[in-house]
């Protein structure tokens, strides 16, 4: 099963974003339904369908349908374009591509979804932990850091919410490092943060700001460890009590 699954995921992949040109996205947008490449695109989801799945005849109506189903989603898509907000769109027309691949594969070759496993200890553990490192210390770094009201910049000047995302990424890398057992690469991730925020710092030339900085990058670092190393203890107990 899992073989047919990657081969169909591949083909689309290629189909979808390595064998489709930016000039052929912008065509069809503006054209839609009449747009040569809306047609060609489809051509090209045909061929690299036969191509991995070896020109199988046994495949060849899953790849009918495959191709045709993705032309009229891609149809609807290109029609609900500047209707609908274009990062939901797009998560949708991929959420109904692979659910139209799923579909297929379970014609084909029939399969269950063990949710007993989905819910389980381990990956509830893991989701309470991303939470912990994303939602909740973005919180708890709002509430302590509120004792300075400091502002850095103008707000012209920076992304909007930019300082909140990076908290929030090298917090999910220094989990990770830390669920890997990659110490060494935090301190790679700090220095890499140091020399991007040095030029700021030293046109700055203020000693608050540079403290300001200094105590957010700490905290945020610091609980990241905090949920590190109460995830990974958790995951050593729970790897014990199974044997």
């Amino acid at each position: 099963m899992m073989l047919l699954v990657l081969k169909l995921i591949i083909a689309h992949v290629l189909g979808d974003f390595v064998l489709q040109p930016d000039t052929w996205v912008a065509d069809k947008k503006e054209k839609k339904q009449a747009s040569l490449y809306l047609y060609l695109h489809t051509l090209v989801h045909a061929v690299t369908l036969l191509c991995m799945l070896s020109f199988d005849r046994r495949y060849l109506l899953a790849i009918l349908i495959i191709v045709i189903s993705h032309f009229l989603i891609d149809l609807i898509k290109l029609n609900l374009d500047k209707k609908v907000n274009f990062k939901l769109l797009f998560l949708l027309d991929q959420l109904a591509h692979l659910l139209v691949i799923a579909g297929v594969v379970y014609w084909y070759q029939p399969f269950f979804i063990d949710l007993s496993r989905v819910y389980s200890i381990e990956i509830l553990l893991l989701v309470l932990a991303i939470i912990a490192v994303t939602s909740i210390s973005s919180v708890i770094m709002k509430l302590l850091m509120s004792t300075w009201n400091l502002n850095e910049d103008h707000a012209k000047d920076s992304l909007e919410k930019a300082g909140k995302y990076i908290g929030i990424l090298e917090r999910l890398f220094v989990f990770a490092f830390i669920a890997l057992g990659q110490w060494a690469a935090i301190g790679f991730l700090i220095t890499a943060k140091s020399v991007f925020r040095f030029g700021d710092l030293s046109k700055a030339k203020d000693r608050k700001l540079t403290e300001y900085v200094l105590i957010g990058t700490l905290l945020s670092f610091g609980l990241a460890m905090i949920v590190g190393l109460l995830y990974t203890y958790a995951m050593g107990i729970l790897s014990v009590t199974e044997i």
